[in-house]
Parts: C-alpha cells; structure tokens; sequence
C-alpha cells in the first residue's frame, strides 16, 4: 500500500482468517498518541460502594421486578459480599452491585446463579468496544471466580452474561461508559465455545428486538441470564461447564400490562469434545427455545416472583410445558 500524501487519512486494512475484515481509517497525531484512544480504554471505577446495581422498580407502570430468589438449598452456595471497608451492603449479602445491573455469583461453581440489569433503550449510547480487560472483583476471594487460567489457549471465549451495551445508558457518556466497563468483571463472564459467542444469532438479539417492539412501553426491559449449573456438567480447568443458558425479559406493555417470557439456549454439541484434540471439536448447531418461564425455575431452582404470571406462555394451556424453537425474533409470543 501506498504512503498517504500529506493531509490525506492513512487507510489501514486488516484481514483475519477466514472472513474478518476490517477498514479504518485514523488521521495522525504528530503530537502523540491520540487522547480518545485512552478515554475509551475499559476503566473500572475503583469506588464499588457508588454502584446502586439493579433497580427493581425500574419498569413504567408500576411495576415492581424483584430479584430471582434463591431455593433454600442453594443459599449456602452464594458467595458473599464482602462490603468494602466495612460498609453496610443493605441486607443483601449475596448481591455484587455494578452500574445498572447486579450479579450473585455460586461460588463453588465460580459461575454467577444469575445476573440482572435494566435496560433503557431510550437513553442508551454505543460505547466503542476497544480490547477487552477482564479483571476480579475486589469484593470476593479470586477462588469464588472464574479467571484467565479458564480461557488460555483453548476455543473458549470469555462469554458476557450481561450484554456490554445493555448497561451503557444514561444521561452522559461518561455514566454509559461505566455500565459498558463493569461488564468486564469475570463475575459477568461465563465459558463460552468461540463459534457461539461470535456468531451473530437469534440468543444475541433477543432484547434488541424487545427494545424495537412497538408494544413495549418507554423503551425499558428487565433482563435476567444466567447458566444452567447441572451437576453433570463436564469439569474443565477446576471449572464446571455449563452446557445451557436462560433468560427472562421483562417489559411494560403499551396497555400498562406486564409481559415476562423465557428463553433457553443449548450449547450441547459446542461443548462436546473439549477435552478432545482440537481437529475433533464438534460445531454442532444450537438452538433458541421460547419456554414457560416455570420451566426456567424448574431448571435453575430460582424463583422468578409474578414473572412466571405475566408469561403469555402460561396462559395457553398447550404451551404451558412446550419448548417453541425461535429462528427468528419475529416468532417471539410477547
């Protein structure tokens, strides 16, 4: 390629095996490096008491939204909040508050039980992904995480739990950004086959479409995801690996009514063969599933209050025990 003339932007062209490509273009700061690069690197703010987490009474409406409960029998399993500098953490023990969502994590299988995070569509920026930085957090022992020691030189990826943008809202750039960063946190990551967390697919676009419904009132969800933590899912790495994922949406419709549904996703034959060599990997296809959200709690052991009551899905009597596969968001009952 070419030098650039004088006062023309160099165009820089990067091709990754097999189909990546990228164009951009930057103009040269003589002066140094660029300041904007720095302002969008992942900054996590070190003040872990300012974090308010997710709002229960976030929906219009009036609708309150209280976290998933744990069953009795999984309470002991919840790592705990350890406040810093011996603040109060309201009672709440198990519950790591983050900018616009919130996550309590099973510390045996160093894995969240489940994550929360409002969603305002209304308010909401796109922060620049730059390279990710995956860090702890400070408020549980690294033993209750999951880390980097996972996700070394093997297909997994360090898969979002709470969607990087969901949380980048707000009145600022500066407060979106904070959401986006606290995404970072391995409390949020869970191990996930490469091939099904960079494909675009029907999973990853469930609450855009959500958000774009013409029926959801202000532009605001309520999203709950976690793994399904089976017992006899394969160990890898002193690490369990889930093999399915759930989610729950919840929106106020245009009538004031509240709407909650359910999705499950398999990664079954991603997973298979991990401990394989790399050429025997399977890449088999996963699927999307809209189900009863009473068969989410049946799966998890997590109770989702009155959200399994505002799931259409049980108020069709045929469907109240079926799994629906969603090949595209427009097959979505909401």
């Amino acid at each position: 390629m070419g030098r650039a003339a004088a006062g023309q932007v160099p165009l820089t062209l990067t091709l990754t095996v097999p189909f990546d490509i990228r164009l951009r273009g930057e103009p040269v700061d003589a002066t140094g490096p660029a300041t904007a690069a720095a302002t969008e690197a992942i900054q996590i703010d070190p003040d872990y008491a300012g974090r308010r987490g997710y709002d229960p009474d976030f929906l219009p409406g009036g609708h309150r939204v209280p976290l998933p409960t744990l069953h009795p029998d999984l309470v002991a399993l919840a790592a705990l909040n350890r406040p810093a500098d011996g603040q109060a953490n309201d009672g709440r023990a198990h519950v790591l508050n983050y900018h616009h969502f919130s996550v309590v994590m099973n510390r045996q299988r160093r894995l969240a039980f489940f994550t929360a995070v409002n969603i305002d569509g209304a308010t909401s920026r796109r922060v620049r992904r730059d390279p990710d930085r995956w860090i702890f957090d400070p408020r549980l022992s690294e033993s209750e995480q999951a880390g980097e020691e996972v996700y070394r030189d093997n297909p997994l990826d360090r898969g979002h739990l709470v969607r990087r943008l969901d949380p980048a809202w707000g009145a600022g750039h500066a407060v979106a950004k904070s959401g986006n960063d606290d995404t970072f946190h391995f409390t949020n990551c869970t191990p996930q086959h490469k091939d099904f967390n960079q494909n675009q697919t029907t999973w990853a676009g469930l609450e855009d479409y959500i958000l774009d419904n013409a029926d959801t009132r202000d532009l605001k969800a309520t999203v709950f995801t976690g793994p399904v933590l089976a017992a006899d899912d394969d160990p890898y790495r002193g690490v369990q690996l889930p093999r399915q994922y759930w989610k729950v949406v919840a929106m106020t419709k245009q009538n004031g009514e509240l709407s909650a549904t359910g999705y499950l996703l398999s990664q079954d034959h991603l997973i298979d063969g991990l401990e394989a060599a790399p050429a025997e990997f399977s890449y088999g296809a996963y699927k999307t599933y809209q189900v009863p959200i009473r068969r989410i709690e049946d799966l998890t052991r997590l109770s989702f209050d009155t959200l399994a009551a505002a799931d259409p899905l049980a108020r069709r009597e045929a469907a109240a025990t079926t799994a629906r596969e969603i090949t595209h968001p427009r097959h979505l009952t909401l």
